[in-house]
């Protein structure tokens, strides 16, 4: 399993994640080899080695003659599809094409089919993009896992006008992820960057137990005197089994209704929570009641813990730590009558999004069992290597 950690300490943009691939050892050459399958207007990938802050990096340019183009999110996934791309790197690209239209239309209350791209439709944001995902083959990396995305202040244009930074889509993109706000005024992270790393990202959190293979430094454009403007990415390889120690919290609740208690599950996995269940038991007086647990990495423990607090009014809660053994999987996903469905693979199993795979079942008219069935059958024709 190869794994990648992303390091955001000072944003990301698309720019800067293909400079850093790029510093970790994929063949620019190669990217634009591929590349030239995308039927887009002329343009021409630079790279540029530079340093910031005497640190060795990549700096990439997209040189190209088209001028302010719109397109919507079906035109890049055609384009995407009518390339011959490997199947993974345009289900990369297509995932990432498709969050970012979700977040925008989120943000202007329009279906996201309906949204136009303005930067993002650019040549530059494709090629941005979809090299970004031949790096990631390159490289052989099956799972990404994203460091805190640090996040400047201030405004900046737009094709709207001014606009806050973090952009809106940005925000809406970063959500359910770590953040860490920067006081400087600037746009650190990009909806291209935040797009590419939450789309691509199996798990969030510190540099996971790995044998170190290569490491890269990708670089912005900007040069702000207080922090470097770079993108750190390690490279590395996970045991296909492995043990983390993690952090269990547990309190016992006999005044929260059903409602309550679901929602409070609900937001401790959308805090980071690594897992968050009920459990029924009785306590005393033989009164019905439940107890709220959360699985987390230890350092999330004493936020998490807080959570869980406030979410059920406890007055205190039990932590304890345990040895979790797991197996490496990898993300993607597939095309099913025209529509993605995302897919967690591991040596032994393949497994269809159920979420993605109800959406589908509902818009097709088809059974959800056929729909799983489909997409785990042509993630297995695609990837014959991922199960045993």
């Amino acid at each position: 399993m190869t794994t990648l950690w992303v390091h955001p300490f000072n944003g990301i943009a698309g720019d800067m994640f293909l400079g850093a691939l790029i510093d970790a050892g994929a063949d620019v050459d190669e990217i634009r080899s591929t590349l030239t399958t995308l039927e887009v207007p002329e343009w021409e990938l630079r790279t540029e080695e530079t340093a910031r802050n005497a640190i060795a990096a990549v700096n990439v340019h997209v040189d190209t003659t088209e001028g302010h183009t719109h397109r919507t999110a079906a035109d890049i996934i055609d384009i995407v599809t009518k390339a011959p791309l490997p199947p993974r790197v345009a289900s990369r690209a297509i995932a990432v094409f498709e969050t970012l239209a979700a977040a925008e239309g989120a943000v202007h209350n329009m279906l996201p089919s309906d949204v136009h791209f303005h930067e993002v439709g650019g040549v530059d944001a494709i090629v941005d993009v979809v090299g970004v995902c031949v790096a990631l083959e390159l490289l052989g990396v099956d799972e990404l896992v994203l460091a805190p995305i640090a996040v400047g202040h201030g405004t900046t244009n737009s094709a709207h006008g001014r606009i806050p930074h973090p952009a809106p889509a940005t925000i809406r993109l970063l959500e359910g992820w770590p953040v860490a706000g920067i006081d400087i005024n600037l746009e650190l992270t990009t909806p291209t960057g935040a797009a590419l790393v939450t789309a691509l990202a199996t798990s969030a959190g510190p540099m996971p137990a790995m044998t170190v293979t290569a490491s890269g430094f990708g670089a912005g454009d900007a040069e702000p005197e207080t922090i470097p403007n770079l993108l750190h990415v390690v490279l590395g390889d996970r045991p296909e089994m492995q043990e983390d120690t993690l952090a269990v919290l547990e309190t016992n609740v006999d005044d929260l209704s059903g409602e309550l208690v679901a929602h409070a599950v609900s937001s401790l996995v959308l805090a980071g929570a690594l897992d968050a269940w009920a459990t029924p038991i009785q306590m005393k007086k033989h009164r019905p009641a439940q107890t709220v647990s959360v699985l987390c990495e230890l350092g999330d423990s004493e936020r998490l813990g807080q959570q869980l607090l406030r979410e059920t009014g406890s007055l205190g809660f039990r932590s304890s730590t345990v040895l979790r053994t797991s197996v490496s999987r990898s993300m993607g996903a597939v095309d099913v009558d025209g529509h993605q469905i995302r897919i967690k693979a591991s040596p032994a199993r393949i497994k269809a999004e159920m979420d993605d795979v109800v959406s589908v079942a509902l818009a097709t008219g088809r059974t959800a069992r056929e729909i799983a069935t489909e997409a785990e059958r042509v993630w297995a024709e695609q990837n014959p290597t991922d199960v045993t």
